[in-house]
């Protein structure tokens, strides 16, 4: 699994609407400029969201963009899977080695390991909602079962366990 730059700013683009539920339709200029990302590539990710439900637009001068549900209704998943049309891409379909092996009918060991890998990552993008990321980065690794960061790790400076064997 890849996070392209279309999840993230997808991402990006949901928690600053998330932060401001009570505060108007807010431009997707305003967002690029605040969030410093490319104003071309937040209307074109705003589409998608609006086109998934995620986020109402208004037209008109005090127009913009806002939540379509409460930030605590809206996933990690949902975010993704609109902004880059899928979470995970199976190669089984979208780029198959072979029309004949990679066919639903072929027998092949490998594509349940696939799918299983999907599933958990679509599991764990499907426990994260955007109400869930507005609170600090401790917290959120804290409710999705991460240790805390250290100092040293902020740093750069991180030790790895060393593992016996």
């Amino acid at each position: 699994m890849r996070i392209t730059t279309w999840a993230e700013y997808g991402l990006i683009c949901a928690l600053h609407l998330a932060r401001r539920p009570d505060e108007g339709p807010v431009t997707g200029r305003d967002i690029a400029a605040t969030e410093r990302l490319s104003g071309d590539y937040v209307e074109q990710i705003l589409l998608r969201l609006r086109r998934a439900g995620l986020v109402k637009s208004t037209r008109g001068a005090r127009g913009g963009y806002q939540l379509a549900r409460p930030a605590s209704a809206i996933t990690v998943r949902d975010v993704i899977k609109a902004s880059e049309l899928s979470t995970f891409d199976l190669h089984c379909v979208s780029h198959p080695v072979d029309s004949v092996r990679c066919s639903d009918a072929a027998e092949c060991s490998i594509r349940p390991v696939w799918m299983l890998l999907q599933q958990r990552i679509d599991e764990v993008l499907d426990s994260v909602c955007l109400q869930d990321l507005l609170a600090q980065e401790s917290t959120v690794r804290e409710r999705v079962g991460l240790p805390a960061v250290d100092d040293d790790v902020r740093d750069g400076r991180l030790s790895l366990p060393v593992l016996p064997g």
